[in-house]
């Protein structure tokens, strides 16, 4: 993309804002995608200046009817568009904010996420502490504390010593790069607390308070992408195969839990989980496919039984 291009302008521009680079690396995916298809269909002598809704409509189109993308991958790439819509619109390089008839996709989904059954997470801690080359330890710690905190990957891979509090009795950890760069403070359980200190302790040295909390078996941090590589094996390792395991299910089962432990208390998960919207946490009330089935299940019996 040359530099004079608007789509790397508006990239640059975002180093303005309190944006993580994951999104902004996002971003940039996603206008290239876009200039690749403008190209492909009105030629490289496109005026970015003459854009138009039509445009942005007609690929909203491709993108679900051509290429088949899920809602959430189209969404995000229309987002990505709305941005620099009013972006160039401010900085005078289109005529008009040509987005605010952009519609984002509808999701069809009107269940709960999946989380796993109490046996399958005994699984999964079970291989976790049976781990070879001295990683038991660690990747225990690592389940519980995706477990019982609901923390994103990205989170877990952030914090360093001096975020983690854990005593006898109590104990917390800091988040300090949560999505949207919010910071806020989760409790650490027993549970949780135990499966750090052993770690630590194993772990030895004197680590320093700016150290990563969670280390490679090259003693260096690890990356959010080793961390999700670690969850999925240890996922296969425990056989689940009732649902598509990663390390987001680990969150997704904490949340489930903590409803299901705590009814109603949505507003209290939300802060845990560090969402923004009280809509994207309800996600977690919604009927499993178990609940539907059991309710049919009971309708069938009241009128036929």
């Amino acid at each position: 993309m040359p530099k004079s291009n608007p789509f790397t302008e508006f990239i640059t521009s975002l180093q303005e804002e309190a944006l993580s680079v994951a999104t902004r690396s996002a971003y940039q995916y996603d206008l290239n995608k876009f200039d690749q298809w403008l190209r492909e269909s009105k030629g490289d002598s496109i005026e970015f200046g003459k854009l138009s809704a039509i445009d942005l409509l007609n690929y909203r189109q491709y993108l679900l009817n051509v290429r088949g993308l899920k809602p959430a991958t189209i969404n995000r790439a229309l987002e990505a568009l709305r941005k620099f819509c009013q972006w160039g619109f401010r900085r005078k390089k289109i005529n008009k904010d040509i987005s605010t008839s952009l519609k984002p996709v509808r999701f069809a989904r009107n269940r709960q996420p999946i989380g796993l059954l109490e046996p399958e997470v005994h699984a999964v801690l079970r291989v976790a502490g049976e781990s070879q080359y001295g990683l038991a330890a660690r990747n225990y710690a690592l389940v519980q504390i995706m477990l019982q905190t609901g923390l994103r990957v990205g989170e877990v891979a952030a914090l360093k010593i001096k975020d983690a509090t854990v005593r006898e009795r109590t104990g917390s950890v800091i988040v300090r790069q949560g999505k949207g760069l919010k910071e806020r403070e989760v409790p650490l359980n027993a549970t949780v607390r135990r499966a750090l200190r052993q770690y630590l302790d194993e772990r030895g040295g004197d680590p320093q308070a700016d150290e990563p909390l969670f280390l490679t078996e090259r003693q260096t941090a690890m990356p959010k992408r080793t961390i999700q590589s670690v969850i999925s094996q240890l996922g296969k390792k425990a056989k689940i195969t009732r649902v598509k395991f990663s390390a987001h299910t680990l969150r997704h089962t904490f949340a489930l839990n903590y409803l299901k432990q705590n009814p109603g208390k949505l507003v209290e998960l939300a802060s845990l989980l560090g969402h923004e919207s009280l809509d994207t946490t309800a996600v977690y009330t919604r009927p499993s496919r178990e609940d539907l089935a059991a309710d049919l299940e009971r309708s069938r019996l009241n009128i036929y039984g």
